[in-house]
């Protein structure tokens, strides 16, 4: 215990020092700026572990809802130091406008490797990644350092580095800092007498919202205090779930200001990545769960975090990292499903699935009309699906005619959503693209189309 104190002594000491430097005043505060995108942090899993990459990953969304994986989907910084790979990614804006990252010290799944760090990366506007370090959080052996989250406390003039650690239970620790290299020692942060699991907090209003997995009972809850500081919060909602199984919570403040989303990630990667309520207002109990429609995350994404940007923020992510080049199909009346291709068969299976690259589409100028569109399987180069015997299929072109008008499909507003999209066929052209029975065929649909078949016929273009 003695050394503790004095590993934690040392950076106090220097924290202090910093301080009578004049370096600990509260950070000037970036101008207010109108944030009208966001930007979300998280690492990648899939089922069998194929889409598994524990760097940092980058998307970008318009409505906060529907996300725009960058770089490819693949990660703008690995760590190389410690695990080699990160969890939980949590992005913040400084008081001074620049971003911090900091992480969870493990690559994979083995949660009985446990770490006393969390990496850290600087970011000036998330075009590069500076200064990686790893920060030492505590001393204890067979200690965990997961999921943090870090809020500005203005009452101490620091941040505050909360995370989920497992001491005398599983718990919540803090340290505090005021440049991400020099810690304060831990202290408990909240532990309600029931073992606790990933923190995410934000300050609204002169209140400071805690919201956590209780393990107990497998739900999600917000807790809230007038100060922010350690063991001084109340719980405040009825539990959150759904889905089999529910962590990784997430709150996000709308840029629009008509009230918050809560994210919360599933426990596996074999069910569906995130759920989704929203609220009017955080101060109360009332939280309302949103359709699958009205969502989707980005490809085999895990638990991270989300930040409003600017529209020039927004521009320069774009810019620096690149949008996918493939896209995937969502269906609008089974919204967990995506077209995907299986033993040549077109047809649409929840997601995610395996191999999760079945998913991913090329949507080309059609092979018959360029004002059309063809879908090429990624991981089939060349190959296409196409209509034969009014049933869909992948298969390679033959360079035939008949082949690549099968294959062409013309773009229109969503049968049953006009915000969605339907896709015609060139060579059929009273027929649309549809499930039915889970299987893709084109069949006849039009505006007097019974609904559910309208549905059917009725896709979002995502990625």
């Amino acid at each position: 215990m003695t050394l503790t104190r004095r590993a934690f002594t040392l950076g106090m000491v220097a924290t202090g020092a910093a301080t009578a430097a004049g370096l600990t005043l509260a950070p000037r505060r970036a101008s207010a700026a109108t944030h009208t995108a966001y930007v979300k942090t998280y690492f990648t899993e899939s089922p069998n572990q194929s889409g598994a990459d524990y760097g940092l990953h980058l998307a970008v969304s318009r409505d906060g809802l529907n996300w725009t994986p960058l770089n490819q989907n693949r990660p703008v910084a690995t760590p190389t130091a410690g695990e080699l790979g990160l969890r939980d990614p949590f992005l913040l804006r400084k008081q001074d406008g620049t971003f911090v990252v900091v992480a969870t010290d493990l690559r994979g799944t083995d949660f009985a490797r446990v770490s006393q760090y969390l990496h850290v990366y600087d970011s000036a506007d998330l075009t590069s990644f500076t200064g990686y370090r790893r920060i030492r959080m505590h001393t204890y052996s067979n200690v965990h350092t997961w999921a943090p989250t870090v809020f500005w406390d203005a009452a101490r003039g620091q941040y505050a580095i909360v995370y989920s650690a497992n001491t005398t239970a599983d718990l919540f620790l803090v340290n505090y800092t005021s440049d991400f290299r020099t810690v304060s020692g831990p202290q408990t942060y909240f532990s309600p007498g029931f073992p606790v699991l990933d923190p995410d907090i934000q300050v609204h209003g002169g209140v400071t919202y805690l919201y956590y997995k209780n393990l107990a009972d497998g739900y999600l809850y917000g807790a809230r205090s007038s100060t922010g500081a350690p063991n001084s919060f109340t719980t405040y909602t009825s539990g959150l779930r759904q889905g089999n199984a529910i962590e990784g919570v997430h709150l996000v403040r709308r840029n629009d200001g008509a009230g918050w989303w809560l994210w919360g990630d599933s426990f596996s990667p074999v069910n569906n990545d995130f759920y989704l309520w929203s609220s009017g207002n955080i101060g109360n109990n009332s939280w309302s769960v949103l359709n699958q429609r009205d969502y989707t995350p980005p490809l085999n994404s895990k638990h991270g975090s989300v930040v409003g940007l600017t529209e020039a923020e927004y521009s320069g992510l774009i810019s620096r990292w690149g949008t996918p080049n493939w896209v995937r199909l969502k269906s609008s009346n089974f919204p967990d499903r995506v077209v995907r291709h299986q033993n040549n068969v077109g047809r649409i299976d929840p997601y995610p699935l395996e191999p999760y690259q079945d998913q991913m589409w090329r949507m080309v100028p059609g092979l018959a009309d360029a004002a059309g569109v063809s879908f090429e399987a990624v991981n089939r180069p060349g190959s296409y699906l196409r209509h034969s015997g009014y049933a869909v299929r992948l298969d390679p072109d033959d360079g035939s005619a008949t082949f690549r008008a099968d294959a062409t499909f013309h773009r229109t507003p969503g049968l049953a959503d006009a915000s969605w999209t339907s896709f015609r066929s060139h060579n059929v052209p009273d027929r649309y693209l549809r499930h039915s029975g889970y299987l893709l065929r084109i069949d006849p649909l039009g505006a007097s189309s019974a609904l559910v078949d309208r549905q059917d016929a009725t896709f979002r273009i995502v990625s």
